[in-house]
């Protein structure tokens, strides 16, 4: 059979067979659905087959079909096991298992399941009510099978004889009862009266009972509910009738009413029942207890007192399991025969404030990543209480101070939400304590925690400890040596602070920077490629780049100034001087014997590569062979050669001196330069220019006889002294002219003379600034970092008037 109801389709069928049956399933199973506050309604009835169809809740949800298994799609009922499931490949919500709405819900009007749908990704809870409906499954039925009932025959018309009703687990309609009487002459059935607590059934005497006629009496008394189909309970009643004793026991009410709060103690007094009997003697005494009607979870609880009526408390009285018991109480007389009266004793049990709330963590979202938006869903919280009112309304709190907050989603649901924004690098973690406490009196609290881990997110670059390192190295430092260390901290966790380092490719000179140096990518060790040379390269200046491993990557930059120290790896170099001839690379010079003590006749130039003390030279005049005393001398540091006294006739014409320059470096370097002075007499006229007699100083032998030069004296003396003014006059003419103050710049490495000594400056240009005034001794060098041009390389010799020679 197929039903239609609020767009839901579903088809049954029940076994029994009966139409009836089938009509009332039809009614019963039909699908409602509602939306509002946020909850979905289904109806189902009791007893359904298994994959008994439910509800599209997928569709009514608002989820697409395909996208339950990906969101982990998900039914949870509390306590109430597996009797729902859901078909993940349909989206419909189907019976699983047996539903018995009595065990489920005993004899509450409202049986529903409700179920929780959570989703993730996002993460999403939907509540699901289901209400079981009831059919007529259950008959009623009797405490037992059999009642005795004992009547006296002096019982008058009207006697009203209290009778235990049936019982029918169902609700409403299927629970409404009618009795009914098996055909007699002597009784009538009383029906219950209207007040829904004391639904008591009776048996009202009608015509006066004899003994000796009728000394038993068997009825049947007929239950029928109201469901459809009709189901019926019985019971026999057995009465026998007694003489005698004609007056039973009455209490004052047929109903009492008495508060009892819970967790009393044992033994606490409840009530004092009162009953009288009109009789006398034995037939006046009276017993109470409790009728054997009563269920057995009262007489667990309570106790009467046999002869005092007092009804005191014996067990745990609980009102979350038990909100009232009903007491039904009867009073026996002891006469012959015995008579009894009846009577209800209603006890309401009042509530206290005797359970803590319960918290229950129902899905956890973490780690939450710390660029999280506000009010991302970290965890849902369900909490509940066993005690009513006040004592069970439940108010939850967050431990202060974290940048999280509680939302109340649902009717004790609460969502815990971002409240503000997360920095891992500040607080990578939080301790979240929650508390849940009831509005008794007094108040009872509850605390669960949650640790609540911050996920990290690639946010912030990796840093070096200053923006500019300086490190200086030694020339000539072996290939692949370590230089430096550059060291950059990321403040984020894993790979997002694993950090890698590279150089920043730039050209250094023609040359690309990565053939000078490089960086190991994990360590951040710099290491020279090659070694280096001061007097190429004074200061390399290049960047290094570090970057995370995150997505996307963050980097930046830091700056090494890697100064290249000098080393003492170069000799001086001799500078040759123009118009300076002789062999083997030697300075020959003509030298008037008339000259006097400290006249300078030559000066020797040298340079060194290197820089600061490496380049500050020295000269000395190497000793004679033999140890014999040099009439000359040469200046510590201007190189520059005179006469210690004044020169004469045992002086050999040609001397030979050797002159060691030597720089100030560790070890100190040399080199020798050689000086070639021929001595002639102020009368006698060369033959050619000094530089032509200076490029013939290598042939010794011409003048090594020196009688030669005796005749030669001897036999034109007359003529020498012409001879020698025309060539003085010749020599004079000769001289080239004498530069200013600044001439023009020497070779790109100079020497700076002043009468500290020689200094040499490493850099590819340099300039200088001369002092023209004075002797050669008070020259001045300057020099700049700035490159020259190769064509500014020429000799700087100051003017004299008073040398022959042609260094200054």
């Amino acid at each position: 059979m197929k039903t239609k109801h609020c767009g839901l389709e579903m088809e049954f069928s029940w076994a029994s067979g009966q139409e009836s049956n089938r009509l009332l399933l039809s009614l019963l199973f039909l699908a409602a659905w509602r939306a509002g506050s946020g909850q979905v309604h289904y109806s189902v009835p009791e007893e359904a087959k298994h994959g008994t169809f439910v509800g599209r809740i997928a569709q009514d949800l608002g989820l697409e079909l395909a996208e339950l298994v990906p969101r982990l799609f998900r039914v949870a009922s509390k306590g109430q096991g597996d009797l729902l499931e859901v078909n993940l490949q349909n989206g419909i919500l189907f019976v699983n298992s047996r539903i018995d709405r009595e065990e489920l819900c005993g004899r509450n009007l409202e049986c529903s399941i409700h179920l929780e749908v959570i989703v993730d990704r996002p993460l999403q809870v939907f509540h699901v009510e289901v209400e079981v409906k009831d059919i007529n499954d259950n008959p009623p039925v009797f405490p037992g099978t059999q009642k005795n009932l004992f009547m006296a025959e002096s019982g008058p018309i009207d006697t009203r004889f209290p009778l235990e009703g049936a019982s029918d687990a169902d609700i409403r309609a299927n629970a409404m009862l009618t009795y009914t009487l098996s055909p007699n002459e002597y009784f009538s059935l009383e029906k219950p009266s209207d007040d829904e607590r004391v639904k008591r059934l009776g048996l009202l005497l009608r015509k006066s009972l004899d003994r000796e006629e009728a000394p038993e009496i068997f009825l049947v008394l007929t239950a029928t509910d109201g469901g459809k189909p009709e189901l019926t309970g019985t019971v026999q009643l057995l009465i026998k009738v007694l003489d005698a004793n004609d007056n039973a026991p009455a209490f004052d009410r047929t109903l009492y009413e008495v508060k009892v709060q819970e967790n009393v103690s044992n033994g606490t007094l409840v009530m004092k029942l009162n009953a009288s009997d009109l009789d006398e003697g034995s037939n006046a005494d009276i017993i109470y207890s409790f009728s054997t009607d009563i269920l057995p979870n009262v007489e667990s609880k309570f106790h009467i007192d046999p002869i005092t009526g007092e009804i005191m408390v014996k067990g745990y009285i609980d009102f979350e399991e038990s909100k009232s018991y009903e007491i039904l109480v009867e009073g026996i007389d002891k006469g012959q025969p015995p008579l009894s009266g009846h009577c209800t004793v209603m006890v309401e049990v009042e509530d206290t404030n005797d359970n803590v709330p319960v918290m229950e963590f129902k899905s956890l979202s973490l780690p939450i990543r710390e660029d999280a938006p506000l009010g991302t869903v970290i965890a849902l919280i369900s909490v509940h209480d066993l005690d009513s009112g006040a004592n069970g309304q439940v108010t939850c709190t967050l431990s202060p101070h974290v940048p999280f907050k509680l939302v109340s989603t649902f009717k004790n649901y609460y969502s815990l939400v971002l409240d503000s924004a997360l920095d891992r690098e500040s607080v990578s973690d939080y301790a979240v304590v929650v508390t849940a406490q009831d509005g008794g009196s007094p108040s009872l609290s509850a605390t669960a925690s949650v640790s609540v881990e911050v996920a990290d997110v690639n946010d912030n670059a990796p840093a070096f400890a200053q923006a500019e390192y300086t490190v200086f190295v030694k020339e000539n430092n072996p290939p692949g040596c370590h230089i430096f260390t550059v060291s950059a901290r990321d403040a984020d966790a894993q790979e997002n602070a694993l950090v890698s380092y590279s150089l920043v490719e730039r050209r250094v000179g023609e040359r690309a920077l990565s053939s000078y140096v490089s960086v190991h990518a994990e360590s951040g060790k710099v290491y020279a490629l090659q070694p280096l040379d001061h007097e190429e390269l004074e200061l390399l200046q290049f960047q290094v780049s570090a970057r995370d491993a995150g997505v996307p990557p963050l980097g930046s930059n830091v700056t090494l100034q890697v100064f290249v120290l000098d080393e003492n790896d170069n000799a001086p170099a001799l500078l040759p001087l123009p118009g300076a001839g002789g062999a083997g690379g030697a300075v020959s010079e003509l030298v008037w014997r008339s000259v006097g003590a400290g006249h300078v006749v030559a000066k020797v130039r040298a340079v060194d590569a290197d820089s600061g003390y490496n380049a500050w030279l020295s000269y000395e005049l190497q000793p004679a062979a033999g140890g014999a005393r040099s009439p000359f001398r040469v200046a510590l540091y201007t190189g520059e050669i005179s006469t210690t006294r004044s020169l004469d006739e045992a002086d050999s014409p040609r001397q030979r001196l050797l002159v060691l320059v030597r720089d100030h470096g560790e070890p100190a370097l040399t080199a020798t330069a050689t000086v070639l002075l021929s001595l002639v007499e102020s009368g006698q006229a060369p033959k050619a220019s000094s530089r032509v007699l200076a490029g013939a100083a290598g042939a010794e032998t011409a003048l090594v006889d020196v009688n030669v030069y005796l005749i030669i004296a001897i036999c034109a003396v007359s003529s020498l002294l012409v001879l020698t003014l025309l060539l003085y006059v010749a020599l004079r003419c000769w001289a080239p002219p004498s530069e200013g103050a600044c001439g023009p710049a020497g070779k790109p490495t100079l020497v700076c003379s002043s009468a500290v000594g020689s200094w040499s400056y490493s850099q590819q240009r340099r300039q200088r600034v001369c002092s023209g005034e004075g002797p050669p001794k008070t020259d001045l060098m300057a020099f700049s970092p700035s490159v020259p041009d190769s064509r500014d390389r020429e000799d700087l010799q100051p003017a004299t008037g008073d040398s022959l020679s042609k260094f200054s």
